[in-house]
């Protein structure tokens, strides 16, 4: 995927739900992974020429792992000239070592997104950005129709009542394909996700069934792209174009 295609696959989902006003400062969720340094390219350069002006910063929560090697990104947000700010955590001792957790995924979000809140408020933010593309929205509707039994996702554009911040997801019109694309095209400095559950998840058993369903029905996806935008699901804002 070239940068101007990714610039305007970002622009329209933007444009549609209104996620970006005047004078946002917004903070981009880093997690090292090739869909966040996507995102902060698309919303750097956009930050040059969209209409209403906004700010932005990165943060990146490290997990305690120990391993994971950023000094590449923080170059990569230098010649961006934004700022990246690590949040030091003790999530891999508190979730893995002391409580053990048999199912560790949604306390150890739980804590991130806490961690990352709180740094975003203190940098006077008041948006963060994830970098949630079209797949990982239909991914979260099956997760949610198989275990959950109700039709739901994430929103475009999500207000936390408790921080006051709003979330936002201006990858949501494009494809993982052409994110993996763009991160091959301009060697994007992805620092592996070092969670030693990573590929084991509920989450990677949909996307593999997302893919055998879309194999054998070409065109399903898009289907269930469509009838989740279309769906009036509770929670989701209206288009605006």
């Amino acid at each position: 995927m070239e940068l101007q295609r990714l610039y305007s696959f970002t622009r329209r989902a933007i444009d549609q739900y209104g996620m970006i006003n005047d004078n946002d400062k917004i903070a981009i969720g880093i997690s090292g992974g090739k869909d966040s340094l996507t995102l902060l390219y698309a919303l750097s350069g956009l930050r040059r020429f969209y209409p209403n002006r906004f700010n932005l910063e990165a943060i990146s929560v490290d997990l305690g792992f120990g391993i994971q090697d950023f000094d590449k990104i923080d170059n990569l947000c230098n010649e961006l000239n934004i700022s990246l700010h690590i949040v030091h955590t003790d999530i891999n001792q508190i979730v893995f070592k002391d409580r053990k957790e048999s199912n560790p995924c949604s306390l150890c979000a739980k804590m991130r997104k806490g961690a990352l809140n709180e740094q975003a408020l203190k940098l006077g933010c008041n948006k963060i950005a994830y970098a949630h593309h079209k797949d990982d929205i239909i991914e979260t509707m099956l997760l949610s129709l198989i275990y959950e039994g109700r039709f739901h996702s994430f929103s475009p554009v999500t207000f936390l009542d408790r921080t006051g911040l709003t979330v936002i997801r201006p990858l949501m019109l494009i494809d993982e394909s052409n994110v993996i694309g763009f991160q091959h095209k301009y060697n994007l400095p992805v620092a592996k996700n070092p969670c030693p559950v990573d590929g084991h998840t509920k989450r990677e058993y949909v996307k593999k069934l997302l893919k055998q369903l879309n194999d054998e029905n070409p065109g399903v996806k898009e289907r269930m792209f469509r009838a989740i935008l279309d769906g009036n699901i509770p929670g989701w804002p209206e288009r605006i174009v």
